[in-house]
C-alpha cells in the first residue's frame, strides 16, 4: 500500500507525525507537490474540512479516494479523523476496511468561463457589503424569479450546513440528489429557498449592482460577474475515505443544528468569528481581525466569550510559542 501526503500552510509537523505513523505500520507514503507524484492508493489531506475542499480545488485527480484529518478537535464532514486518533485507526486504513462516500459536486462558469468546481457552495454578491443584488434565476431554462437581494447561493447537501444554512437555507441529508438555491435578505418577503434536482441546469443572469458583483467559490476565492453565472453537478464527485462508522454525517449535522440553536443568542461579532474559524481553520487574533475586519476591541472581546462558552478553544502556536491561535471546539 502507498498513501500520498497532501498539506498546505501550517501542516508540516502534522505531516511528520502522520508519516511517523505509516511507517511505524510499515506503509509507504510521500508528499504530494505541484511536481509529479507516484500512483497511491489514498490521499491523506491535512488541514480538517478547508484543507479538504483546497485539495480538490487544485487537483486533476478523479480516481483515489481522500481521507481528510484535522489537527484540532473539531470534527468536520469532510475531515472525519482528527490527528491525534490516526494511529487507533492506522490499521483500518492499512487493510482498507473503511467505505468510500461520494460526494457530489458544483460544477461552475462565470460569464460562460469554466471555474474548479466546488464542494459547498457557489455564492454571488455585490462587491460592497449591505448593497442590493438584482438577478434573475433560472432552472432548465425556465425563469423562477427575478429578485432585489443581498445575494444568492447555490449549495450542495455537504454545503448546506454552512453558509446557506446561515442565510436562513434549508438543510439537506448528504445522500440527497439535490442542490439548495437560497436568496439572501430578498426585498420580497415571500421568497422562499427553493430545491431542486441535481441533474438540474442552474442559471442565475441580469446580475447587477451599483458596484461590480462577485462570485465567490467554497467562501474562499473571488471573481468578477459581469452577467451570468451556472451551476451543474460536477462528474466524477470527491471520494472522501470513511473510516468511522459509527460517526457520519448526520450526527456532524446533529452537533451543527445543536450549534445553531444557540448562535442565536449570540452577539454578531462572535457569529462572524465563529464562521470565519470554520471556513479558515485555527487562526490568530490578528488574523481574526483581518479577516473579519473588526476592530482589535471587538475580536478580543468576542473571543472571551466564545472561549467562556466552550465554542472555541485556545493554544500555543507551533511556529511560534509566543503566539496563541484559536480554532473551533468539538461540540459534545
Amino acid at each position: 500500500m502507498q498513501i500520498g501526503i497532501y498539506g498546505s500552510g501550517n501542516t508540516d509537523a502534522a505531516a511528520k507525525t502522520i508519516k511517523k505513523i505509516l511507517d511505524e505500520s510499515e506503509i509507504k507514503s510521500f508528499t504530494i507537490s505541484k511536481s509529479k507524484n507516484k500512483q497511491a492508493d489514498c490521499i491523506i489531506v491535512l488541514g480538517g474540512d478547508k484543507g479538504v475542499r483546497n485539495y480538490f480545488h487544485s487537483t486533476f485527480d478523479t480516481v483515489t479516494p481522500v481521507l481528510g484529518i484535522s489537527e484540532g478537535e473539531a470534527s468536520g464532514f469532510l475531515a472525519q479523523i482528527d490527528l491525534r486518533e490516526f494511529s487507533s485507526y492506522v490499521n483500518v486504513l492499512k487493510k482498507q476496511k473503511y467505505t468510500i462516500e461520494e460526494v457530489p459536486r458544483l460544477g461552475v462558469k462565470i460569464d460562460g468561463r469554466n471555474v474548479y468546481p466546488v464542494l459547498n457552495d457557489v455564492a454571488v454578491f455585490s462587491s460592497k457589503s449591505a448593497m442590493l443584488m438584482e438577478h434573475t434565476l433560472s432552472v432548465n431554462g425556465e425563469e423562477v424569479w427575478h429578485d432585489n437581494s443581498d445575494g444568492i447561493i447555490v449549495s450542495t447537501p455537504i454545503g448546506s450546513s454552512a453558509y446557506s444554512m446561515s442565510a436562513g437555507g434549508p438543510v439537506l441529508f448528504q445522500d440527497s440528489a439535490v442542490f439548495g438555491i437560497i436568496s439572501v435578505n430578498s426585498l420580497d418577503v415571500t421568497r422562499r429557498p427553493v430545491i431542486v434536482s441535481n441533474d438540474s441546469s442552474i442559471e442565475i443572469s441580469d446580475i447587477y449592482a451599483r458596484l461590480h458583483c462577485e462570485v465567490i467559490l467554497d467562501g474562499s476565492d473571488r471573481y468578477k460577474v459581469n452577467k451570468t453565472v451556472e451551476c451543474t453537478q460536477f462528474f466524477p464527485h470527491a471520494k472522501i475515505i470513511r473510516l468511522k462508522k459509527d460517526s457520519t454525517a448526520i450526527s456532524a449535522l446533529a452537533k451543527k443544528v445543536h450549534l445553531a440553536e444557540e448562535l442565536l443568542s449570540m452577539p454578531p461579532s462572535s457569529k462572524l468569528l465563529l464562521k470565519t474559524l470554520e471556513y479558515e481553520g485555527a487562526l490568530t487574533q490578528k488574523d481574526l481581525a483581518n479577516k473579519t475586519l473588526l476592530p482589535a476591541r471587538t475580536v478580543r472581546m468576542a473571543l472571551s466569550h466564545l472561549l467562556k462558552k466552550g465554542y472555541v478553544k485556545k493554544k500555543v502556536s507551533i511556529r511560534d510559542a509566543r503566539q496563541k491561535i484559536y480554532e473551533i471546539s468539538k461540540i459534545k
